[in-house]
């Protein structure tokens, strides 16, 4: 099984979120396009309404959306599985927000970003990273190792919604969306991994290592 990190971003950095309706359609636009069937009709101001037993095209282990920008670390259920979802979420939601804010043309800066996790630091790193973005907006030199108090953030992150961050900690929040057989046991328990998150807010760099400083910007 491969494991890919996906990056998708907003055009000149432009905002692809602008308020929490947006934010809610998006994370339900990531469960209903990973289907293999025909997505059901679309609808600016509603849900599509899961009509029949979805086959998977990805498996989404964990994600945060940002203002700007979206983290995945996904799996494929099926050769092409990343590219046709990829497709059909980033296709889809740019016509939803196009349509709600009166606008044209592209909404994401090119093709979306694809790492492929090769190595076992690597492997473990990610979902930690993706699930401290949020710091940005309130601790925003966490990525220099300079939070002095790792409670407060560990506080902040627990109230930002849009990631797969409160299922891992045990609180349901969009449970359907994530698979959460394979990270759960490595990531453990609450205490456990409130733990390791801590620890790499106090320290990113030695957790992080010369290897994965590509993330760091």
């Amino acid at each position: 099984m491969e494991f890919w990190h996906l990056i998708g971003r907003g055009v000149d950095k432009r905002d692809i979120v602008l308020d929490d309706k947006d934010r809610v359609r998006f994370i339900h636009d990531m469960y209903v396009f990973n289907d293999l069937n025909p997505t059901p009709n679309y609808v600016l101001n509603g849900r599509h309404e899961a009509l029949r037993t979805r086959d998977l095209l990805v498996d989404i282990h964990s994600f945060c959306l940002m203002n700007n920008h979206y983290h995945l670390l996904v799996s494929e259920r099926i050769e092409g599985g990343i590219s046709l979802f990829m497709k059909k979420l980033n296709m889809g939601y740019t016509k939803y927000f196009n349509e709600k804010y009166e606008r044209s043309g592209a909404l994401w800066q090119g093709k979306y970003r694809k790492v492929l996790i090769e190595r076992d630091a690597h492997f473990l790193y990610i979902p930690f990273y993706i699930h401290l973005n949020p710091l940005d907006y309130t601790h925003s030199r966490w990525r220099r190792g300079e939070v002095t108090e790792s409670s407060k953030a560990l506080e902040s992150l627990s109230k930002y919604r849009w990631s797969s961050h409160l299922d891992y900690l045990g609180i349901k929040n969009f449970p359907s969306l994530i698979h959460m057989d394979i990270l759960k046991p490595i990531l453990g328990e609450r205490r456990k991994y409130e733990n390791a998150i801590s620890t790499m807010i106090q320290d990113p760099d030695r957790v992080i290592g010369n290897e994965l400083l590509e993330y760091r910007n």
